[in-house]
């Protein structure tokens, strides 16, 4: 046996343990901020900041673990498709959550959504009152 090999084996290991328990912690830490946390828009951004990075971590360290070169894509398309996944439907979880008024508006620093939502509703009122036509 190669003691070079040895060495190299008990740091990928390490490694790749280190990546476990931190990934483990990280989507720990999301399950925890969807229980605690108060309001619609705070729990969805505790479902996706901390869950992406404990899921890269976490492929991460399977990759490193089957030392196989084409395990690597696999992981990466799996990784990427979480990251253009979670924010457009987080974006809609809290666009529909504004809308249905299922937020604290005393938590919110700024509101920069409300100007859009009522000219929206004006334009629907204006529309609505003359019936449907258009000049």
């Amino acid at each position: 046996m190669n003691p070079e090999a040895s060495v190299v084996d008990n740091v990928i290991d390490t490694v790749s343990a280190v990546f476990m328990v931190v990934g483990a912690l990280m989507s720990l830490a999301a399950a925890v901020g969807l229980l605690r946390f108060p309001d619609l828009l705070s729990r969805m951004h505790a479902a996706t900041k901390p869950q992406v990075l404990g899921l890269f971590l976490l492929l991460a360290a399977i990759g490193l673990q089957l030392r196989s070169w084409w395990v690597w894509p696999v992981l990466l398309v799996a990784w990427i498709f979480q990251l253009l996944t979670v924010p457009v439907s987080a974006h809609m979880v809290g666009r529909a959550g504004y809308r249905t008024k299922h937020l604290h508006r005393e938590l919110l620093s700024s509101d920069e959504l409300e100007a859009v939502v009522q000219k929206a509703a004006q334009s629907a009122r204006d529309e609505a009152s003359d019936g449907g036509r258009r000049d």
